[in-house]
């Protein structure tokens, strides 16, 4: 057996998320299928996180094990091969030691939002960014963008559904930068709960629109509705994951 671990981009437009169901195709049903085409066999495929529906990813990692004597430039070339015309493709993959854990071994996790700020709707990027016409406040963004940074329990910026067994989260980095038309959000953490990094997009938006939101009162709250709206799926993508030779397996 060898276990390799991949690196994969996907546009998650037309897609249920990451996990397979039977509601409809997902990434890791589409990349069980293309790995089936090519050696005959399903393998769990774990990732190092489970995006939501309509969630993309530029530098996903999973891994998966095969019974073989398979490189990992075949599996690559492969099952890429069975991907044609799919919203996903692997960028590169790599044999790995058999107790390397995709989503265990994980140290942080990195995401980008996207938000197109003008007035004229999206043709280009649609389903690719969260269109916002009004004109934002960077600068009142950043400002709130700092007190998110640290050590909190977030429970006012996670999905009521979220299954994590504690709200409490260290947030690493949390900046906002500009790129013509485009504000752009990054996060860094070593995990995140469910929705948690929409849930902070659509809290600064509010406040870049003006709404007046304390985040510190927000996280005194520990209630979902003292926070901001939900923000699209259509704007998040899944950056890249780090790893160290150290990770713990515990549960995150």
């Amino acid at each position: 057996m060898t276990r390799f671990r991949i690196t994969l981009e996907y546009d998650g437009t037309d897609l249920i998320g990451w996990q397979e169901n039977r509601q409809g195709p997902s990434v890791q049903s589409i990349l069980r299928d293309a790995i089936f085409a090519f050696c005959a066999v399903r393998p769990d495929v774990v990732a190092a996180g489970r995006t939501d529906a309509g969630v993309h990813a530029l530098g996903m990692v999973a891994h998966f094990d095969l019974d073989g004597a398979f490189d990992a430039n075949t599996v690559m070339r492969a099952v890429n091969f069975y991907l044609t015309d799919k919203p996903v493709v692997i960028l590169s993959c790599d044999a790995v030691a058999d107790d390397f854990n995709a989503r265990f071994d994980c140290t942080a996790r990195h995401y980008r939002y996207v938000v197109l700020n003008r007035r004229a709707a999206p043709v280009l990027n649609k389903n690719r960014v969260w269109w916002v016409p009004r004109e934002l406040n960077v600068d009142a963004m950043r400002a709130a963008a700092t007190r998110l940074i640290g050590h909190h329990d977030f429970t006012s910026f996670r999905a009521t559904q979220c299954q994590a067994k504690s709200p409490i989260k260290t947030l690493d980095a949390c900046n906002i930068i500009t790129d013509g038309d485009n504000v752009i959000f990054e996060f860094s953490a070593r995990s995140f709960l469910h929705h948690q990094v929409r849930n902070m997009v659509g809290t600064l938006v509010e406040i870049g629109l003006g709404k007046p939101y304390d985040i510190d009162e927000i996280f005194a709250a520990r209630n979902r509705s003292a926070a901001g709206p939900t923000a699209p799926a259509s704007g998040l993508y899944f950056i890249s994951a780090d790893y160290s030779t150290d990770a713990s397996h515990s549960d995150i």
